[in-house]
């Protein structure tokens, strides 16, 4: 089978990539703008790969979109790419209102008009899978769960992008029987994460001995699903999934903000104790909260498992030992990134 990963040199999709491509039962086309976030060394394990390639484009250029996909002829598409950072969204939401709601819209035209050129076979088999979060579902209280049924509150400019290009998808598939499938997944975390997010921002700062910042008081709540555990619900998802259908992912694994810095610098000092004998936990400080910070997010993860028998393999514990060793043994990756990023604020272009 032929995968088209729109945003596939990012975090998620650079992960379902090597998935794929490990698995030896698809060829996969990734397709990039190249953004601040997606960096073509996240792929390069597989680039030398024969069922590997990738083209450089904008989801908003309704042409080259459509190049790709007369070109390569996918079975599937999953439409990753996205502007995901909550921060960058309340200071400049432009780009989450093109990237987000105009380029899902340009993904769904130009995939709708590649449908109804196929053969009614290959209709039948094909699948527009667009991946998702469970931040479009607010902010929960104390107990409950988020399930595909809840109703959507986005609280910042990011989930509001995001829940709108959701409705699209939907809309596409029932007014013109496009195949869609949705699923929306819970924070992930792992290997290849761009320094920014907080669990490979913390193992960064941690190691450089700068202060490690937890917004207000750091109970906010997330659950957390291992990066290479989503890209396997991926997978399961467009091969079982009926079209149609919206799928929640979760890692089992909810944890405030500090419960989750607080076992980073516990998992560091046991990985690379600091020269002082000191724990990396003294390097904690509290910041000023960031506006409309939801207080918990929590998935219902038991439609998947009971319709396609998909549950997550690692641990919170296990899948974060494994990500603070990555970035321990993989400075050559991160650090060019991190580098950027500075330069990019001393220009004056935002963090």
């Amino acid at each position: 089978m032929k995968v088209l990963i729109t945003g596939g040199a990012g975090f998620i999709g650079s992960a379902l990539a090597r998935c794929l491509v490990a698995s030896s039962e698809y060829d996969v086309l990734v397709f990039d703008k190249l953004t601040y976030a997606g960096t073509l060394t996240s792929l390069e394990p597989i680039a030398s790969n024969p069922r590997f390639r990738w083209v450089k484009g904008d989801i908003c250029d309704g042409v080259a979109i459509r190049a790709a996909l007369d070109d390569f002829q996918p079975d599937i598409v999953t439409h990753l790419a996205a502007e995901s950072h909550v921060d960058r969204s309340l200071d400049g939401p432009d780009a989450f209102i093109q990237t987000n709601l105009v380029g899902t819209y340009r993904m769904l035209e130009a995939a709708l008009r590649f449908w109804r050129g196929l053969s009614a076979h290959a209709q039948e088999s094909f699948r527009f899978h667009h991946i998702s979060t469970d931040e479009v579902f607010g902010s929960l209280g104390e107990t409950g769960q988020f399930t595909e049924s809840t109703p959507y509150d986005p609280r910042s400019p990011y989930s509001a992008s995001k829940a709108g290009s959701d409705h699209l998808v939907s809309a596409w598939g029932h007014s013109f029987g496009l195949p869609v499938l949705i699923t929306n997944c819970s924070n992930n975390y792992g290997p290849y994460h761009f320094p920014e997010k907080l669990i490979p921002l913390v193992i960064v700062k941690a190691i450089s001995d700068q202060p490690l910042p937890i917004y207000g008081n750091g109970l906010n709540i997330r659950d957390w699903l291992y990066v290479d555990d989503h890209a396997d619900a991926l997978r399961t998802v467009f091969e079982r999934g009926g079209p149609g259908r919206t799928y929640n992912i979760g890692g089992n694994a909810e944890r405030t903000n500090l419960e989750v810095v607080r076992a980073i610098c516990a998992t560091l000092d046991r990985a690379r104790p600091r020269a002082d004998g000191k724990s990396y936990s003294e390097q904690i400080t509290f910041v000023a909260d960031r506006p409309g910070h939801d207080a918990r997010y929590a998935i219902d993860a038991s439609r998947i498992r009971e319709e396609l028998g998909w549950a997550p393999k690692e641990s919170f514990e296990s899948g974060l030992a494994k990500t603070v060793q990555w970035y321990l043994d993989r400075s050559d990756w991160w650090q060019p990134l991190v580098v950027e990023r500075e330069a990019a604020v001393r220009r004056g272009l935002g963090a």
